[in-house]
């Protein structure tokens, strides 16, 4: 593929409650199935108030996020020193392999964030508290 065009609306949503090995029970939409993308996850993650990502980290993959709609509080940060922030649309975060990280929408009328991962590989969410003994590279 050179390149692929597609608009927001034209990609399926997808109901992961109705998908067992896919928690949280969110809806999201698969930019990068759609694209075909090689390199890199991205994905439309739609909330209702008080759904959230739990507190996790990945082995390998550096996620970068954007807040597209809603307010959301982040959880992010090495286990033991997480830090708790409230953001608003137009904000961007970024957690590198093995640093915890985890959001909750807390506005009423809901929100979505974009996520785009690299390398698009499959990387569990890890407990960040067992990595907490892991040396952790500097980035």
């Amino acid at each position: 593929m050179e390149y692929n065009v597609v608009d927001t609306e034209d990609v399926p949503v997808t109901d992961l409650s109705t998908v067992d090995e896919m928690p949280p029970d969110l809806d999201i939409r698969a930019i990068d199935e759609t694209l075909e993308c090689q390199n890199i996850a991205t994905k439309i993650w739609y909330f209702d108030e008080g759904e959230e990502i739990k507190y996790h980290a990945h082995s390998e993959q550096e996620e970068l996020f954007y807040v597209l709609e809603g307010t959301f509080s982040l959880k992010l940060g090495q286990s033991g020193e997480e830090e708790y922030i409230e953001v608003d649309e137009g904000a961007f975060w970024v957690a590198a392999p093995k640093i915890g990280h985890g959001h909750r929408c807390i506005s009423e009328d809901g929100g979505a964030v974009l996520a785009l991962g690299a390398p698009p590989v499959e990387d569990p969410g890890l407990d960040p508290h067992s990595l907490a003994d892991e040396e952790i590279d500097d980035r």
